[in-house]
């Protein structure tokens, strides 16, 4: 997934830093000099300093932007990184195989522009959901419309996630990947500096 995201950014001219460990968000001077974090690291635990540098960092204006288990679903305990986040992971029924409708719903919105209603096979996330999230697109469950993306802002960073992205074959499906590619550029510009 690391890898997909991190083409797309670099195909738009961001110089793109992977790392596989979350000593790189103990480092908050380095953090709040990106314009952009995109965190891949589903459940675990997090120390407190790593914590607190990506959380002061996106506070004070560095964009962040996930997708599926990778933001949606790390640090459980965290409930200031759900915070952040706009939501939490609950549940996927069905498993990984189900066939479901995203529902773009702000079809005005910089991230949206040039997508329309499309569908994905992967895991259907039922999330906790914060409800000052502005949502730009859905799925159902049942009568329930549960956000898919949404953007909101943390401090004066801007905050993008997406629910989908389960394996890199969904992250790559074209409509899948220019949402997150336009989430994460819009995340990265003009993000509160």
């Amino acid at each position: 997934m690391a890898g997909i995201l991190g083409e797309a950014l670099g195909e738009r001219g961001f110089e793109v830093e992977i790392s596989n460990t979350l000593r790189s968000f103990e480092d908050r001077e380095n953090l709040e000099s990106l314009d952009l974090i995109v965190p891949e690291w589903t459940m675990g635990t997090i120390e407190q300093c790593q914590l607190q540098g990506v959380l002061a960092a996106v506070s004070s204006g560095t964009g962040i932007a996930g997708v599926h288990g990778g933001m949606g679903d790390s640090f459980r305990q965290e409930t200031e990184w759900q915070y952040m986040v706009g939501g939490q992971w609950v549940a996927h029924p069905g498993g990984d195989d189900v066939t479901y409708a995203v529902n773009i719903t702000d079809r005005k919105h910089p991230i949206t522009e040039g997508l329309d209603d499309f569908e994905v096979t992967s895991e259907k996330y039922y999330m906790h959901v914060d409800p000052g999230n502005h949502v730009l697109a859905t799925t159902n469950f049942g009568d329930v419309a549960m956000p898919v993306a949404w953007t909101k802002r943390y401090g004066r960073g801007r905050v993008f996630y997406c629910s989908l992205g389960h394996v890199a074959a969904t992250a790559a499906q074209p409509e899948v990947l220019k949402l997150v590619t336009q989430g994460m550029l819009w995340a990265a510009v003009g993000n509160g500096r």
